[in-house]
């Protein structure tokens, strides 16, 4: 599974990325808005830092203006993934960037026929966002199931499965597991992955240990 950061935050991004953790980056316009900082100049240096997938997303909601904001983002670097919501003109926008070969992530996916229409539309990452789902009591990861069962049916999808609004590490491994190809992950939430009581436990105990030896490695 590839793990992709949900933020526009450079100094997270920067810090993730050296643990060789992160295959990309995912923002959307309310993580730009957090970041204070002008759309473009966030992309152009996120891009800089990652080698995988940027997604940048469209704001227009017609086809034609989310073309041309689609083709102006994918201008700022060649990693830039065009994100478009999931509406016909998202997804005709979908199918127009596709043909001029340039990755789209359609987001807000809440059900498998959606996300159906988007492989149709060739789109790269389908996003499905589990956590909203379960916050109104329906089950995200069902989606995840459902999803990952449909495209597993047709050799000639090549969509990938890109799980969304994510809120713990519970989902992640459940989506590892149903054998979708990528999270995107706050970056609280990849940090909360590394722990475990008795990691730090251990740790411990063999730190103490070495410190009655008297010893030192350099």
């Amino acid at each position: 599974m590839k793990f992709f950061i949900d933020t526009a935050d450079l100094a997270e991004i920067r810090d993730l990325a050296a643990t060789g953790l992160v295959d990309g980056v995912t923002t959307n316009p309310s993580l730009i808005q957090k970041s204070g900082r002008n759309f473009i100049e966030v992309v152009k240096e996120i891009c800089s830092v990652v080698e995988g997938p940027v997604s940048a997303e469209v704001t227009a909601t017609e086809h034609a203006k989310m073309l041309a904001e689609g083709r102006k983002l994918a201008k700022i670097a060649d990693n830039v993934c065009v994100k478009v919501p999931l509406t016909p003109d998202g997804l005709k926008t979908c199918k127009a960037l596709r043909n001029e070969g340039i990755q789209v992530n359609v987001t807000l996916c809440f059900s498998p026929a959606q996300a159906l229409l988007a492989a149709k539309a060739g789109a790269s990452f389908i996003s499905p966002f589990v956590g909203r789902l379960d916050d109104i009591g329906s089950d995200g990861m069902g989606l995840i199931a459902d999803i990952v069962q449909i495209y597993n049916a047709y050799d000639h999808i090549e969509t990938e499965v890109l799980v969304a609004s994510v809120r713990h590490p519970v989902h992640v491994i459940q989506a590892a597991k149903m054998g979708a190809d990528v999270a995107t992950l706050p970056p609280s939430v990849l940090r909360q992955m590394f722990n475990h009581p008795l990691t730090d436990k251990g740790l411990a105990a063999f730190l103490a240990d070495w410190a009655k030896t008297g010893q030192s490695i350099i």
